[in-house]
């Protein structure tokens, strides 16, 4: 039973992470494959950041004209989120940012 349980709990999580994910193209779009990525973390579901990921210095650090912003809700934000629901009451989310030049 908790075997069953552990799968569906599995599936439910992949299927959710598939739906949290935003992609934006700059310029021409990625050309290299290197890519550089940040963890946005949150309070209260959401409502208050409590750090700021800028994309801009991300593409600067990299020295990107072309390139790729994807956000989104990754497998370690998932694992990050339940935990904080099962601790703390779901006070704090989190969620990927990646560029790629």
């Amino acid at each position: 039973m908790k075997q069953k349980l552990l799968i569906c709990i599995m599936v439910l999580s992949m299927m959710l992470v598939g739906c949290s994910t935003n992609i934006h193209t700059v310029g021409a779009g990625p050309q290299t494959g290197m890519s550089n990525t940040a963890r946005q973390y949150y309070l209260l579901y959401g409502l208050i950041p409590v750090n700021r990921v800028d994309t801009n210095e991300m593409a600067k650090s990299m020295q990107a004209e072309n390139y790729e912003i994807k956000t989104q809700v990754g497998p370690v934000d998932v694992g990050i989120n339940l935990a904080s629901a099962i601790l703390v009451g779901g006070v704090v989310s989190s969620r990927t940012v990646t560029v790629t030049k």
